[in-house]
């Protein structure tokens, strides 16, 4: 396969408009299959609101209440995790980095155990296990990001940036540890039901909250097209074009870090996107200019979790996690990108 073969700018936006109607595509299955059969005229009917027969309400709260949360999550989580793996491969100039590599995901996570193991019964009672979790991951990950910011201050290195921000994550996770050791039983359940990832839970209520934060995150990372562009040829290349390097890493850090917070926050940590999504983006546009990468990357992200959303509902007696699907997916296009990385353009 000639994976650096040059392709023309409208072969590009042709592949660009061939992903957004598979990620449609993708988006009408994960609204017509599930574990009940429902066909799709009243599906359709149903979105579109033309349904008011009462024998179909269990269908109208199956589809509104279910499935289209779901999958409306899942495009737009795809999205944000795809386009926060993206900045910190660029940002970092390693194509190995992800969402998870700054230990983001890992302070989510460690909000949400304090919340689900150490928090009193009072707490949950009153705030509800779900609204409890997804303000202890906005805290949790909001420290984790505060920490980074401090440390880019005084770190000037990128790489020991990264280093900094893998260190902070195994702290993270060893406090994890300890707290799932005192837990009861019950806790440290509902915790590795939450670390699974899962848009099973999401509501429309939830969604109104969910996807504008998503939608913020994505739009700002276009305003940062010629700044990564400037970032793919080093630092001190960046520096002679002009840009502020250090504004510019804070900058990428906070965003990536902020579509990883809303998205672990509402669905749980979910691996893989955000490191094989770019990757892909780039052997299907043949290109690392942003410009199109953006687009490819988001469109690509879409499509890939909507395709997992749409696995783990295949078994019709209960939902597979999503983070059980991410690995088969994600794990042979790592390794194909390992095996092949002389024959890859931009990682020769």
């Amino acid at each position: 396969m000639a994976v650096d073969r040059p392709i023309s700018d409208r072969y590009r936006t042709v592949l660009l408009i061939a992903l957004g109607l598979l990620t449609a595509m993708l988006w009408l299955a994960c609204m017509l299959f599930g574990s009940v059969d429902i066909p799709a005229d009243r599906v359709a009917a149903i979105v579109l609101g033309q349904s008011s027969d009462v024998s179909e309400e269990t269908w109208r709260t199956i589809i509104l209440m279910s499935r289209l949360p779901s999958a409306t999550t899942a495009m737009f989580a795809g999205m944000a995790l795809a386009l926060a793996g993206l900045q910190m491969q660029t940002t970092f100039n390693n194509p190995l980095a992800g969402p998870s590599i700054l230990g983001v995901s890992t302070g989510a996570s460690l909000g949400v155990a304090v919340v689900l193991l150490a928090a009193s019964g009072a707490v949950m009672g009153y705030l509800g296990v779900a609204t409890a979790s997804i303000i202890g991951a906005f805290l949790g990950a909001g420290v984790i990001l505060l920490l980074l910011l401090g440390f880019s201050r005084i770190v000037r290195s990128t790489a020991m940036l990264l280093i900094v921000g893998i260190i902070i994550g195994y702290l993270a996770s060893s406090l994890i540890s300890l707290l799932n050791f005192f837990a009861t039983q019950e806790g440290v359940h509902s915790f590795v039901i939450w670390g699974m990832g899962s848009f099973g839970g999401m509501t429309l209520e939830r969604l109104g909250i969910f996807a504008p934060l998503c939608l913020l995150g994505i739009i700002a990372s276009f305003i940062y097209v010629k700044p990564l562009d400037a970032m793919l040829l080093g630092e001190n290349y960046a520096r002679n074009l002009g840009v502020n390097v250090s504004r510019t890493r804070n900058g990428l850090l906070l965003l990536s870090g902020a579509l990883t917070a809303v998205v672990t926050a509402f669905c749980g940590p979910i691996g893989f996107i955000g490191l094989i999504v770019p990757h892909i983006a780039r052997l299907i546009l043949r290109t690392s200019s942003h410009i199109w990468i953006l687009g490819g990357t988001a469109l690509c992200g879409s499509a890939i979790m909507l395709l997992c959303q749409l696995i783990s509902v295949m078994p019709r007696s209960s939902i597979i996690p999503i983070n059980a699907i991410t690995p088969i997916i994600g794990a042979p296009i790592i390794i194909y990108i390992i095996v092949n990385r002389n024959k890859i353009f931009y990682l020769r």
